[in-house]
């Protein structure tokens, strides 16, 4: 099926990533209204007839300054919803940064399944698949949907970047947790086969109660290797920061994030700045990054993430395997 065929729509907040997918794929952004109402509700419609189109919506749904995670997903949803009721033949949601993706689980007596009640959203207005970026637990996105799910990987964005800097020293991957070990394991392996050389493997133990992080034991080599610390995003920056501080007391000769989502909650410019950190990477999978332009400039790099979303929505339309993309 040609792409010509495609419908790309990008909403607002997420129209500089959408223009950047549509430029990979050769596409123009399709036309959208969104309109706001005096007392806050608000609506979107398509302005080009989508009816038995194979159609794709970009919005990332973090925290903006002008919108909450809550915003984005209602906007999300209620526009899928009439790209629905319009006759669109396939809706996927492309949500590099899903939201409530990392409440997946009971952690208390009486606590919420938020991923579960979010999915149950998404399947009542019609969605047919939704795609995300790097999610916290892919297991648990995957079970909470009755629809497809696509978990895409950033480890080929982030392996093209890292692959020039295999040094004398070699590189160590650590997993910040060892809930993360799983993600940090996957793109250990795939460094190692990209370099054709050994890439070690260490992680940090971590405890969380009352949200109090403690937990002390860093396990792994990485005396004067350069230190790959690799999670699916940042936000207060504590992990971070107590990650990279173990590598660096552990002898590593340098220590790098590679972070999917920068959120930056409030403070985290802190945790950005810790001398123990001497760089780190997001893709620009949510927009734009709220810290100050001298951190950016000093301390992190940005890699795009719309080759990727490109090449899945590609393969999604065409009906293609996309294994390669996914995490397992």
């Amino acid at each position: 099926m040609p792409l010509t065929d495609v419908k790309l729509f990008a909403l607002k907040g997420s129209a500089s990533l959408g223009a950047s997918v549509a430029a990979n794929l050769g596409l123009p952004i399709a036309p959208h209204e969104e309109r706001e109402f005096e007392e806050g509700e608000h609506k979107a419609r398509p302005l080009e007839a989508v009816a038995g189109g194979d159609v794709y919506v970009v919005h990332s749904l973090n925290a903006s300054p002008d919108q909450s995670p809550n915003d984005k997903l209602c906007r999300l949803l209620f526009f899928i919803g009439a790209l629905k009721d319009a006759g669109a033949g396939r809706v996927t949601a492309v949500s590099p940064y899903l939201c409530y993706a990392r409440k997946d689980r009971r952690t208390k007596p009486f606590d919420p399944v938020i991923t579960r009640y979010a999915a149950a959203l998404f399947e009542a207005v019609g969605t047919d698949a939704v795609a995300a970026l790097e999610v916290h637990n892919p297991a648990a996105f995957e079970n909470a949907f009755r629809r497809r799910t696509v978990a895409l990987t950033a480890t080929p964005i982030f392996i093209e970047h890292v692959k020039p800097m295999a040094a004398p020293g070699g590189l160590c991957v650590v997993s910040p947790d060892t809930g993360g070990a799983k993600r940090a394991e996957q793109f250990r392996k795939a460094l190692e086969q990209a370099l054709r050389q050994p890439v070690g493997s260490s992680f940090v133990e971590k405890h969380r109660s009352g949200g109090v992080v403690s937990g002390n034991l860093f396990a792994g080599d990485v005396k004067g290797k350069t230190a790959l610390i690799i999670d699916d995003m940042i936000s207060s920056g504590a992990t971070l920061a107590r990650a990279a501080e173990a590598a660096k007391k552990a002898g590593a000769e340098r220590v790098l994030a590679l972070v999917a989502h920068g959120l930056f909650a409030e403070g985290s410019e802190k945790a950005v700045l810790n001398p123990a950190l001497d760089g780190l990477i997001i893709t620009d999978s949510v927009q734009p990054p709220r810290l100050k332009q001298g951190v950016m400039a000093n301390k992190v790099t940005i890699l795009s993430c719309a080759p990727l979303l490109a090449e899945a929505i590609r393969r999604l339309h065409e009906n293609r395997d996309l294994s390669d993309l996914l995490v397992f």
